[in-house]
């Protein structure tokens, strides 16, 4: 999936400024799919709406400047679902986190501890907010068939978690205490 599909997916269920698309690409609904920046997202829709996929008008706000609402049109829902039909490339996985863990072993254990501490408490907020998800947002059953899956996911990763990163925290190295000396 680019940005550009992102875009009409989230267009598909509605109208929305560029603003309304990142914050949905980042807190909302869509935050598990595709990472997308304001960079990538204003370009896209430019894109889309020159291909005549996505129509805009300008809405005005009290005390704010004006804003631009996109819509997606018929030939872009029509594109949407082609490019839904297309084969799928490989899901990604990013984890700041895995490349510290990967370093455990230089680094001193307090700091593996805390930051073990800090990538659990992270995770069980997460499947608190897919916990949550159903009540504050009006979910369909394909919506709730995905965010049960994130939950399956954090789910097993937490139990992971909790029973390994004992191993994570033994392998970084003990830093000798200053005051031992003294």
């Amino acid at each position: 999936m680019n940005v550009r599909t992102l875009c009409l997916s989230i267009l598909y269920d509605g109208e929305a400024s560029g603003y309304d698309i990142r914050r949905m690409c980042t807190e909302g609904n869509f935050a598990y799919f595709v990472e997308a920046s304001y960079g990538s997202i204003y370009p896209a829709l430019a894109r889309l709406e020159d291909d005549g996929l996505v129509a805009s008008r300008t809405e005005q706000q009290p005390g704010k400047p004006a804003r631009k609402v996109y819509s997606i049109t018929e030939a872009g829902k029509t594109a949407f679902a082609a490019e839904l039909a297309e084969p799928l490339g490989e899901d990604m996985f990013r984890s700041p986190f895995l490349l510290f863990a990967r370093f455990a072993h230089i680094l001193p254990r307090d700091l593996v501890e805390q930051r073990c501490n800090e990538f659990l408490a992270r995770t069980v907020a997460d499947r608190k907010k897919l916990d949550d998800a159903p009540k504050e947002h009006c979910c369909n059953a394909a919506d709730m068939w995905v965010i049960n899956y994130g939950r399956a996911v954090l789910e097993v990763a937490e139990q992971h978690f909790r029973t390994h990163m004992h191993e994570l925290i033994t392998m970084a190295r003990a830093e000798p205490r200053k005051d031992a000396a003294e």
